[in-house]
């Protein structure tokens, strides 16, 4: 999908009320910025952050971090957060590779939502679920390691079901039709437009004790 560039969204994101322009001076604080020793969960490659602000609204007592890399995406996540009122949510503009700049064992669950695939092998280490990445996953998790993961792309889904478990994670609630099993489901806006299609959703969690 071709990504629409907006004119300005680089400045325009730094007037986001929940919006952090300096993320790595909370590594390892994160708590303190937001008050509390409340679980956090993140999100990376929130996209225009539907997910991640409907969490915040229904669990005020988890604390959530939206991570995006592009400009122009995350100004949506800006303009939808700015109407509300939230004490448990923050937006970053990061890119993932660099992660382990900005937290340092104080994160309880990752959420992967429809992560590029990167279908050629030669960028498999690109993968959100690559060996590489779940190594960084490692440096910031505060106990046990959780990554729940949804995706349209059946392929990735079979590679991150290896890779998980080749790293020790254990799988639980894998399906291959998520909306056909699961009912009162959160979702992306890439998520409705393909169910809207008949699409099917893969879904699973992933455990791992440290």
């Amino acid at each position: 999908m071709r990504l629409k560039n907006i004119k300005g969204a680089s400045d325009k994101i730094k007037l986001g009320k929940y919006y952090i322009d300096n993320p790595n001076i909370y590594k390892g604080a994160w708590n303190k910025l937001f008050k509390n020793n409340n679980p956090i969960y993140i999100e990376i490659g929130m996209g225009k952050g539907k997910f991640i602000t409907e969490h915040a609204l229904n669990n005020p007592n988890i604390n959530y971090i939206g991570i995006e890399m592009y400009d122009s995406v995350i100004l949506r996540a800006i303009e939808r957060t700015n109407e509300l009122e939230l004490n448990n949510l923050y937006l970053i503009r990061m890119d993932a590779r660099l992660i382990e700049n900005i937290f340092d064992k104080e994160v309880n669950l990752i959420y992967l939502n429809f992560s590029d695939p990167w279908p050629k092998e030669r960028h498999a280490k690109r993968r959100l679920t690559s060996p590489r990445f779940l190594d960084r996953y490692d440096n910031i998790f505060k106990d046990e390691e959780v990554i729940i993961m949804k995706t349209d792309n059946d392929s990735l889904f079979e590679y991150s079901m290896d890779t998980l478990m080749e790293h020790g994670y254990i799988l639980s609630n894998v399906t291959r039709d998520l909306h056909k099993d699961k009912e009162g489901i959160i979702t992306t806006e890439y998520e409705d437009k393909f169910v809207n299609k008949g699409k099917n959703i893969n879904y699973l969690e992933a455990r791992r004790k440290r």
